[in-house]
Order: structure tokens, then sequence, then C-alpha cells
């Protein structure tokens, strides 16, 4: 991409630019890194990555350059990668790069997708398969152009960005693209530059969660581009005028500009109006200098206002009717007086997005109007090209040309879909919704799918697979009350018990029932009909929700036997999943394994991937169920790779299977992957909160990040209610309250999060188990400390209070939610419940200890060790020394592994206390290789003596960053304190003394 001509020289900025120049220079040695670049609107970004771009290509990288741009409430999707991969395509050094990687045809318009599979009698939308396939090629191919030469790649403007580019972004970044490949591959030599205005993020800007959650990758940092000081403002407006400016109107401008280069450059540019004087405002500035222009010119730059930040010179020529020669005359008239800048590929932009804001707000409305259609038409005439529906919608609407804003917003929405862009597909659809009352049906589009209630279904399906399930229950709710009185029984039928499925989506149980009801009362069970089957299997799914198992058995088993009548294989298959999760011992028995892959064989068969995934999940969780974590994954991996291959990747059941594979990751130890994977998921379900980050928030608090934790646990529970991010919130916040000593927090914590769990039909949810047992182990250390002091009475509180967690505990793993027993990880819980309970009313008990440590060994790494702990303190207790030093050492290697510092320390308190020996060093070679760069320039400061904040400051991240580095570095080292870890690291050679450099691994 060509660089910005900006009015004067660069001033100021050294340390900023100084420091991206070190980025540059490690990307090229191979370090990946990525800065976000924040500032207000005019303060210097542009310049900045400007002259940092011109520095890169000096030092041979390869710069590319995105701009997102604010096309008002639609979105263009991926419109900066699609403006990088343009300008790559026609570059042909990089022809046999580009040519291995059809993510750029497909981005560009030339490649096509193919339609979704048939997801059963329900609306069909098209998921996140191709949309992770597009994302996982754009990564291929940076790394692979990184291969070739270093590469810089530069997006600008994040704040106008549409959510797939988002997403996009989310996913390169988070993905390992900024990580060193394994198995000895080249490093990448890359690095991502991006900017956004700081001032336009409100509180609920889209953007904000983005950068909340990239600012906690460690190859990732933000850069704040604070105002620049008065001197350099100063030599700025001295620079930018030939002739010598009075010192009272250089004090002015400086004052006025307030460190902004932009707005002391149109400051300086104004002081010659013939108007006179300095206007008051940035915006009556810009208009002073347009109105400086010749009426011509004043007229194009209306008309390039019209059409956004940047115009095609040919548009722009039909859009005025000027002869070429008097157009380019206005347009050199305009350029020289910095108003619009010449781009690559015969485009002209404005040199600042304010300049172009305050034009277009000057318009007047005719005039406004009358020139969003010019552009709507001429665009039209070019050719109705899908990848430019979106701004014929923008132009149509503006224009008031609602017949044709209406064809080409589901013509952008068709577009989206076949970019797998959800978000962009529901906002079109939604455009299109509300143009639909406006436009004479005569004029409206036809054909299948083009009435108001299926577009309004297709629109709730969009929704639900952008994440936003309650968008798809109002969506559904809208269908509903269009479909009329005297509408069809079938479709009526049809609508209820599709808004039952979506409200069992957002746990609103109580009324999903109520619909699935009405659905199967409004058609006859006989004769037969596909329509009551399929509305009776999900009668079946909302009756158990509430606890109307009798229902959910009786009407399963009729509508079976229907199913099979009417040879509706997809529909048996349902039902014999539902029937294999409530009959006998529930789906983790043999019996019901063989039913459900006899579910997944009929739903295969007939195509219906999302009965088959239902299949493929409940065969996993009964795996799990049944303690047999291992025989798990083989279903995971089947039902996820279903799911990519239809198309469904953020539909609810293929969102469980992500939860459960995290679970797996967390249960077995796997700590760093499931953290890996978390992130991973994140980049392509972002709404997904509980599912997406729950285990690896357990990873947080039990490696020592607790303020994080809970910080990020106390988030999700505070928007709408959602049942599973509520369930993650109540383990977190329950085990950290245990873990901090405050036993009542812990027990309010556990009363509260039961109560709001509890299911319509009053059963309490099975999580109970677990969090009475978390919730006990602070009991049990206040009535421990209690008694301890002498306090008798707090003994008998506690005692009193263990005692009720453990009956709740009992009842609930001795019938669970499903009303069979709980399998071995509801016993494992109930074990450490009674063990903790015991310690709470007489003191620590090896008998009940060690029947914990046994029940956790089904599989659960983390509270077997925990278990262990406390096992060994129990044996301390009744003198069996050997035996308490062998469990604190197991249980220590555990901690040490897992990374999990409080646990750790805890068990070198205990060593040390007891006198059970000297807790055991890892192995220097081990250390060496574990510290990654970053936790290498954590502990270089941590030796220099510096506080967290500190630490923070000097590296440009959180302080809450920091501690969690110092965390995982104390737990990689062995180390229980931070001079310890220091003193390691020197005798391990991890740090330099003098004269000598450190050893890397």
């Amino acid at each position: 991409m060509s660089q910005t001509v900006f009015a004067g020289p660069f001033v100021g900025r050294e340390e900023e630019v100084t420091r991206l120049s070190g980025v540059l220079a490690r990307a090229r040695d191979g370090e990946a890194r990525a800065v976000l670049l924040a500032g207000d609107a005019g303060v210097g970004k542009t310049r900045v990555l400007d002259e940092v771009a011109a520095r890169g290509a000096r030092l041979g990288m390869t710069v590319l350059t995105g701009h997102c741009v604010d096309l008002g409430d639609v979105g263009l999707p991926y419109l900066p990668f699609t403006e990088i991969l343009g300008a790559l395509a026609a570059d042909g050094r990089f022809a046999k790069v580009v040519a291995g990687h059809p993510v750029a045809d497909r981005l560009l318009g030339a490649g096509t997708d193919p339609a979704g599979e048939d997801r059963g009698p329900g609306p069909r939308a098209d998921g996140g398969d191709g949309r992770l396939t597009l994302f996982e090629g754009m990564a291929g191919l940076l790394a692979d152009l990184s291969d070739v030469a270093p590469l810089l790649l530069v997006l600008e403007d994040l704040h106008w960005a549409d959510q797939s580019s988002r997403d996009l972004l989310r996913f390169l970044l988070s993905r390992g693209l900024l990580q060193r490949p394994a198995g000895g591959s080249p490093a990448r030599r890359l690095a991502v530059l991006a900017s956004y205005r700081a001032d336009d993020l409100h509180r609920r800007h889209p953007l904000r969660p983005l950068l909340a959650e990239l600012v906690r990758l460690p190859a990732v940092d933000r850069l704040d581009l604070r105002p620049l000081p008065d001197a350099d403002v100063t030599r700025l407006v001295r620079s930018l005028e030939d002739r010598p400016l009075p010192e009272a109107t250089v004090r002015r401008i400086v004052e006025r500009a307030e460190g902004n280069a932009f707005y002391a450059e149109e400051l300086v540019a104004a002081t010659d109006a013939e108007a006179g004087g300095v206007p008051s405002g940035l915006a009556d500035v810009l208009l002073i200098r347009v109105e400086q222009l010749s009426e011509t010119a004043q007229r194009v730059l209306r008309t390039a206002a019209v059409a956004g930040r940047r115009v095609e010179h040919d548009l722009l020529r039909d859009a005025t009717d000027l002869p070429e020669a008097e157009l380019e005359a206005v347009l050199r008239e305009a350029v020289g007086r910095q108003l619009l800048v010449a781009g690559d590929g015969g485009t002209y932009a404005f040199r600042h997005a304010l300049a172009r804001e305050a034009v277009y707000a000057d318009l007047l409305p005719g005039e406004r109007s009358r020139l969003h259609g010019t552009f709507a038409r001429l665009l039209a005439e070019r050719g109705r090209r899908p990848e430019t529906a979106a701004e014929r919608a923008h132009h149509s609407r503006e224009s008031h040309d609602t017949a044709e804003a209406l064809a080409a917003s589901l013509e952008a929405a068709d577009h989206a879909q076949r970019l797998r862009a959800p978000a962009e597909e529901l906002r079109h659809l939604e455009a299109a919704l509300d143009l639909w009352a406006a436009v004479d049906p005569a004029a409206r589009p036809s054909g299948e799918g083009c009435d108001r209630v299926t577009l309004i279904l297709r629109a709730s399906a969009a929704a639900a697979h952008a994440g936003e399930a309650h968008r798809a229950v109002s969506l559904t709710r809208a269908a509903l009350a269009g479909i009329g009185q005297d509408a069809d029984s079938e479709l009526a039928a049809r609508v209820r018990y599709t808004l039952a499925g979506t409200l069992m989506n957002v746990d609103n149980l109580t009324s999903a029932f109520s619909y699935s009801s009405e659905a199967l009362a409004l058609i006859p069970a006989e004769p037969p009909s596909p329509t009551w089957v399929w509305a009776a299997a999900t009668h079946v799914l909302a009756a158990r929700q509430v606890g109307d198992n009798a229902t959910a058995l009786s009407v399963a088993r009729r509508a079976l036997g229907m199913a099979e009548r009417l040879n509706l294989a997809d529909a048996r298959a349902d039902l014999l999943i539902s029937l294999a999760n409530m009959e006998g011992e529930g789906r983790r028995s043999p019996e019901a394994r063989e039913r459900l892959k006899e579910a997944r064989e009929l739903a295969r068969g007939a195509g219906n991937a999302p009965v088959e995934m239902r299949a493929l999940f409940s065969l996993a969780i009964g795996c799990y169920e049944a303690g047999e974590l291992e025989e798990c994954l083989p279903w995971l991996s089947e039902g996820l790779d279903r799911a990519r291959r239809a198309g469904l990747l953020s539909s609810p059941y293929p969102l469980e299977m992500r939860y459960l594979h995290l679970v797996l990751l967390y249960t077995l130890g796997h700590w760093d992957e499931c953290v890996r994977t978390a992130v991973s998921d994140l980049a392509v379900l972002p709404a997904a909160a509980g599912y997406r980050v729950g285990p690896a928030l357990y990873v947080t608090l039990a490696r020592g990040a607790a303020e994080e934790a809970v910080a990020r646990a106390r988030a999700l529970t505070s928007g709408r209610f959602d049942w599973m991010a509520t369930l993650v919130a109540s383990i977190v916040l329950t085990d950290e309250a245990a873990g901090r000593g405050d036993a009542e927090e812990a027990v309010d914590r556990f009363r509260s999060f039961v109560e709001v769990l509890t299911d319509d039909a009053g059963t309490p949810p099975d999580v109970a188990v677990r969090l009475a047992g978390l919730a006990l182990a602070g009991v049990a250390d206040a009535a421990v400390a209690a008694r301890a002091g002498g306090d008798d009475a707090a003994v008998r509180r506690w005692s009193q209070v263990a005692g009720e967690l453990l009956e709740t505990a009992r009842k609930v793993a001795l019938r669970g939610g499903s009303g069979a027993p709980q399998g071995p990880e509801g016993r494992a819980w109930l074990a450490r419940a009674e063990a903790e309970a015991a310690r709470a009313a007489t003191g620590p008990d090896p008998v009940a200890w060690e029947r914990a440590v046994t029940a956790f060994g089904f599989g659960d790494v983390y509270e077997l060790a925990r278990c262990r702990a406390r096992f060994a303190e129990a044996l301390l207790a009744a003198g069996r020394r050997e035996e308490a030093a062998a469990e604190a050492r197991a249980a220590r290697e555990t901690a040490v592994r897992l990374g999990a510092v409080p646990l750790r320390e805890s068990v070198d308190a205990l060593i040390r206390r007891g006198r059970l020996g000297d807790p055991p060093a890892a192995a220097s070679g081990d250390r060496a290789v574990a510290l990654t760069a970053r936790e290498r320039d954590v502990l270089r400061l941590l030796a220099l003596g510096r506080s967290n904040r500190q630490i923070g400051e000097e590296l440009f991240i959180s302080g809450k960053t920091a501690s969690v580095h110092v965390s995982n570095i104390l737990g990689k080292l062995g180390a229980a304190s931070r001079t310890e870890a220091v003193a390691i690291a020197y005798r391990e050679g991890l740090l330099a003394v003098a004269g000598e450099e450190p050893r890397t691994g």
C-alpha cells in the first residue's frame, strides 16, 4: 500500500516510534508481535503507523495495510482483509503464495460456497464451518507470506470494523499466529499494528470486549498515543507554513489544538480564511477550509462525502457528471488543500474521517438523499455484484428507495451467509425486515423463502449462529406474532415448537414447555404427520427440562411409534436419544449407549446433522458421567468434526461438546492445552461465554490469579441470565471464597447459586455436590481455626453449617437431575464433602480422606492432588509421618506440573510445618524450556525488585497480567516466594550475573 501524504514533517513521537521499531526488529528476528495503537481522533495514529511502516519497508518488510470503514448500521464483512488481499492479488511478487490459498478468491468474491446441509424441519442456516476454514486460510496465507519476507500487517480504524473482521483478528492473534511454531518450524517473521479511536469506544462499543481479551495475550501489547506536548505542537505549527505566523496566532493554535496534530494542522490551514479569525470548533475549521475551494470543488467534495471515506475515481466522475479534465482540476485543488489524498487503484480518500463527517453533516437533507440515490443507481448499473450489495443497500436506504434497499439488503444477507458472517447476515436481514412494511407488496422480492415469517425465522437462525440467543428468541416471537389467527395450523405449530427450542437455549424452560404444549395441541395426532412427530419430540425435551419426566416418557414412546409408521428416520433418532437419556440408568449405561449408536446411524442416514450431533454428544457425556474419560474423547472428536462439515459449530450441541472437551482437558491435567483451546474457541465463539471460558477460568484460579478469575467470573453473570455462565461463575466464586478463608461468603455463594440454578420443578443442579465440597473446605478451615482458638460456640456453629451443606450434597448425589444416582464424579465430590464435614466436626479424618483420594482416582488430576494434600494433613495429625510425606510429595509433584501455585505453597507449608522433608526442586533444564519470552522479561524485572505494578508499566501490560506471569514463574520454578524464585533463577542460570549471558534453553 502507498503511504498517505501529510502536510508537514513528522514531529515528536520519538518514544512511540522507537518502541514500534523495536517490535519490527523483533519480528524480523522471528518473534511475532502485535501492538494495538489507541488514541483520540486526529491525535496522529495514522501518521505514526505510516512512519513505522516506512521504516519497516526500508528494513525489507512487506507492508500490507487494511482500512476499516464506517458504513453506518450495516457492515461490509472482512473489509480491511479484503483490501489487503486485493493489494496482494495485484502484486505479481506474491502470485505464487496467493495462488496456494483459496481464501483470497473467496473473500474477493471469486469463490462460491456450497449450500448448507439439511437441518431437518426447522429453519436452515449455515454456521461456523466455512467461517473457521476462512479464518484458518487467512492465517495460513499470512504465515506463508512471512516465510517469503518479514511481514508488517497494518489495520487502521478498528473502531469501525465489522464483527466478522473483529472475529478474524481475534482468531489471528489468539490462534498461534504470534507464537513460535512447534516441531522446529521456522519462526514467523510477523508484526501486526492495529489502530483505533479511543474516544469512540463508548461503554457498549463492540470493540471493547475484544480489546480486553487481546491485551491479555502474551504477544499483544497496547500503546496509547497521548496528546503531543506543547513544544512539539509548536514545532509542527511553525513547520506547516512557509510564511511566519504571528506568535500570538501560534500560541492560540497550540492552545486550541490540545496536543492533537490534526487539529493543529486544520487550524493552521484555516488561518488565511477570508471569513477571518479562527473558528471555535473543529467542524467549523473543516468547513471553512471546504468553503475556500471553488464551487465545483465543493460539489465534488460533498459528493465524495456521501460515497464514504474512500471513493473510486470513475464512480466519483459518474456521480458528479463532470468532464474528466475538469474533475481532475478540482481534485487537484482538493488534494492541494489537504482535504483529499490520492490512493492506490484510482481512489481518493478524505485525509481524515472527521473531515468527511463534517462535510457530510453540512449537506442539506434533500441533497444528501439525492446523492445517495445517485450512488445506488451507479453501483447497480455496474452490475449487481454481491460484494457491493451492502453499499447499495446503504445508499438506497438513505435515498428512501425502500424497494431497492430491501432487495439489496437481501442480496447482502445472502453474500454474508456465503462468507459465513452471521452477524452481518443478521443485520442485513433485520434491515430488510424493517423495510418490509414500507415496500409495496408487488415490489417485494418473490420466490421461495421471501415471505416475512420465513425471513424472520432465517434471521432467528442467523442470530443463534452469531451467538445472540436472546435475539433469536425475540425474532421467533415476532414470527409467532406475524402468522395471524387464520394461519395454517402446521405453520403455527412449527413456529411454536421452534420458539420452544430457542427458549430452551436461553433456559426459559417454563415458557418453552408452554409453547411446545401449544404446538402439540394445534394438530391432531391422527392421522400421523411429520409436524406432529417433531412437535412431540420438542415437547419431550421441554417436559424433561421442567421435570415432568412422566409426560416426557409417555409422549416420547408414542411419538417413536408414529415416527416408525411414517419412516421418519431422523425423528426416530431424536426420540431414541431422549429415551436413552431418560430410561434406566440414563446415557451412561451400556444399554443406553447401544441405543444412542443406533440413533447416530439413523440420523446420519437421514442427513440430519443436528440430531446426529445430539447423539454424539450424548455418547460423549455418557462416557464422562461413567468416569470413562479417555473413551469420551473419540466421540467428541467425531461430533465436532461432523459439526464442522455441517457448518453448525455454533449450534447448541457442538457448544456443549466444546465445553466438555475443555472440561476433559482440565480434568485430565492438560491445563496449558485447555487454556489454548479456550482462546481458540473464543476466536470463533466470542459470544458463548460460559462454554468457551469455563474450565480455563478454573485453571486461572488454580494457578493463583484469583483477582482475574473473580473479575471474569462476575462478568459472566452481569448480563442476562445464562445457565452455563452462571454454573461456571458459581464454581469459581465459591472456590475462591473458600480458598481466601472467607467461609461466610463461600456458604452464601453455595446457597445463592444452588437456588438460582435449581430448575422450575425444584430439582437442584448436579453441580450442587461440587459446590458443597468447595464451600465445605472453607467451613472446615473456619471450624479448625475456631477449635484451635478455643471458641466452642463457633465450632458448633460451623459444624452445624457443615451438616446442612453435606445433607444437600447427599440428596443431590444420590438422586441427580436425571433421577438416577450420580456417577463417579458426583460420588467423588460427595466423598470430599463428607471428609470436609468430618474435618469441621471433629478434625482431620484419615479414613474419610483416603476414601476421597480413592474416589477421585477416576481421573480428576487436580482434585486428586487437593485431596492428597488433605490426606497428608490427616495422616500427619494421626502420627503416620512416612505416609503423610508420600502423599504430600505426590500432591506437590502434581501442583508443580500444573503450575497450581496456591496448592504448591499450601503443601510446602505443610511439609515445613510437619518437617516432612525439603520440597524437591524441578530440573533446571525443564525450567529454562518452560519459561516463555514474556516470563523471562518478568523474571528479569523481579530480580530488580520491581512490584507487579512496576513490571506492568515497564512491559506495557496490566498489573493483573504481570501478577499472572509472576504466579506462573513461581509454579514453574517450584518457588514459594518471589525472592526464592530469583534465587533459583540465578542458581540455575536463568538470570545473568555480571559478565554472563542467561541460559534460555
